[in-house]
């Protein structure tokens, strides 16, 4: 059992969250320097070869900032990891990674603990986001892909829209096709609220409803160079955490568990936009991961019911 950790005094999270965000914009002014500079280079210099080897240094940059970041986080926050199943897992080759998604802090749990374990870590984002301050720049640089994301009222006015996000997957993804890549796809397509669960119906009790398409579309897209299904389920148990707790002091404990799961041979080749049957079977299998995954998640907050009261979340 796992008792809540008392919060401590506000002062201390003002100043240590304080000292721990400036020690992050440091660190991401002074390495998105340096990459972008790199990146211009691979903007004016055209040869095919010369344009790999600096990607290639892109990404040890990109890497770099991660590592940073990652140590002023263990070095300013006592959070306890509780971390399984990372064995087995390898660099040199490319996967489709799955988790649920609850909050921001999901990215920088997800980046610190496949540092080095997986190859560079991408993950979909919104096509506004290109307009961050610092980051938009260095997430195009390092080739994260960007999409338009259209609302659930502009889908209901015009369905064909949801097959335009898919296809934008699919190029997104056509890049990575000759290199070794790891693909993060949050498959509920936001973060999880009681208030979106509300909506989303009572199939999953910590879950919202998956979105099976953008899996196969990236599967297809990369084709058979992908290895496997990295499945990750992430759980906090003292209550889903803001940015500001996780520098803050305001983070007690995150939970992780990885497992690798082999990709179905037939999502390489499957048409999703026009055969239903095909469409169906892929809906089906990622449903039965996530009724996998909520059971998971229903037992490890069990595991870590506080004493005496109710599970924490």
């Amino acid at each position: 059992m796992t008792s809540a950790r008392p919060a401590p005094p506000a002062v201390v999270r003002l100043v240590v969250g304080s000292v721990t965000f400036l020690l992050f914009a440091a660190n991401t002014v002074v390495l998105c320097s340096v990459l972008y500079l790199v990146a211009l280079l691979r903007l004016v210099l055209p040869v095919a070869s010369f344009r790999r080897g600096v990607s290639r240094l892109l990404v040890a940059i990109g890497e770099a900032w991660i590592g940073v970041n990652t140590f002023f986080l263990r070095l300013t926050q006592p959070t306890v990891y509780d971390i399984r199943g990372l064995e087995g897992l390898r660099r040199d080759v490319s996967y489709l990674v799955v988790s649920n998604h609850q909050s921001w802090v999901d990215i920088p749990v997800l980046q610190g603990m496949f540092l080095r374990r997986l190859p560079f870590l991408r993950f979909f984002l919104k096509q506004q986001l290109i307009r961050v301050p610092v980051l938009g720049l260095a997430w195009r640089a390092l080739d994260f892909p960007f999409m338009k994301r259209h609302s659930r009222e502009a889908l209901e006015k015009n369905p064909a829209l949801r097959f335009e996000d898919l296809e934008a997957t699919r190029r997104a993804c056509e890049k990575f096709r000759h290199a070794p890549a790891a693909i993060l796809n949050f498959v509920e397509g936001t973060r999880f609220t009681p208030a979106k669960h509300a909506r989303g119906g009572a199939e999953f009790r910590h879950l919202l409803p998956p979105k099976a398409g953008g899996l196969a579309f990236a599967a297809s897209a990369m084709g058979a160079q992908l290895k496997g299904l990295v499945d990750v389920t992430i759980v906090y148990p003292h209550g889903t955490p803001t940015f500001w707790d996780a520098i803050s002091r305001g983070l007690p404990e995150v939970v992780v568990r990885v497992s690798e799961r082999a990709i179905p041979v037939e999502w390489f080749t499957g048409d999703y936009t026009d055969d239903a049957a095909f469409r169906e079977g892929v809906q089906a299998w990622v449903r039965t991961l996530f009724r996998e995954k909520d059971e998971e998640i229903e037992s490890i907050l069990a595991s870590r019911a506080l004493p005496g009261g109710p599970t924490v979340r």
